[in-house]
């Protein structure tokens, strides 16, 4: 395989930063998702809509393309460890300048930043697996000025005794390997629209997943309702079913019976839409 240009480089490294927007922006949209903001409405949330959710996505893309430049065929390393949450603290600071002080992606700037990063790692060609055993190894990684402050997800993890978005990168995103993906491939197999393939992806993440968001917002009762729920969207056939999308409808008022939202599950999404669109644009792209 050739080594690409230094143009070639800079394409793909825009690629990565444009394509992790978009997915953003497209977990934003997707509707109907319970207790999420989405294009029906604002869900459980009341300082969040899909406008704002948009304006944070856009102002995270120079913070995308900086860590895609900064990883760019470089091993792991602490120096890039500490490199990338120095810029991921900043992308924050952008996000919360952008949003008026709202918090809309938090996670997401965990999660993708650290796939982002992988996926520049490895020149922009890799597998899902090898992916995300990259951004595993940069999630366990030590950086030293990382603020030592609890989050409400940190608080509900530990609250809970549940792993919660780190461990999740540590453990190299079992919940978009081994659910997410495979849902979303599958139910694209049987005919599905990509609509009901993403929301089918999302449930297959919130059948298992300690959402601490939920943790913090609803307790035990607000996860199990979660799982219990997601469990029954895919049992019904998912979302392309007449019964599935009464599941979902169902669950969706359920969850905002409990001013629950599963924000963990919903950045799970996106880093599962940016595996899927990376993964297929490596394998057509520069060969």
């Amino acid at each position: 395989m050739k080594l690409l240009s230094q143009t070639q480089a800079e394409v793909q490294i825009g690629q990565l930063a444009a394509i992790a927007r978009s997915c953003l922006i497209d977990e934003a949209r997707l509707s109907p998702k319970p207790g999420l903001v989405d294009s029906r409405g604002n869900g459980a949330h009341r300082d969040l809509t899909l406008a704002l959710m948009e304006r944070s996505a856009s102002s995270l893309h120079p913070t995308f393309l900086q860590l895609a430049r900064q990883c760019w065929r470089r091993p792991a390393d602490i120096a890039l460890r500490e490199a990338i949450g120095r810029l991921g603290r900043e992308g924050e600071q952008q996000m919360m300048a952008a949003t008026g002080g709202v918090n809309t992606h938090r996670g997401a700037i965990w999660a993708l930043g650290l796939l982002v990063s992988a996926a520049a790692m490895n020149g922009g060609r890799a597998d899902a697996e090898q992916l995300t055993r990259t951004a595993a190894a940069l999630a366990s990684l030590p950086d030293r000025a990382a603020p030592k402050l609890f989050s409400k997800g940190l608080k509900a993890s530990h609250r809970y005794g549940v792993p919660g978005a780190r461990e999740e990168a540590q453990q190299a995103f079992p919940h978009v390997i081994k659910l997410a993906l495979p849902q979303l491939l599958r139910s694209r197999a049987a005919g599905s629209s990509e609509s009901d393939a993403r929301l089918d992806a999302l449930m297959a993440i919130m059948t298992s997943l300690s959402d601490t968001c939920v943790l913090s917002r609803a307790g035990l009762v607000g996860l199990q309702t979660m799982q219990a729920g997601a469990r029954a969207v895919l049992l019904a056939g998912g979302c392309m079913t007449v019964e599935g999308r009464q599941a979902l409808a169902r669950l969706d008022a359920d969850m905002l019976a409990l001013n629950a939202s599963p924000g963990g599950a919903a950045d799970l999404l996106a880093a599962t839409l940016f595996i899927d669109r990376v993964c297929l644009t490596a394998h057509h792209a520069f060969f």
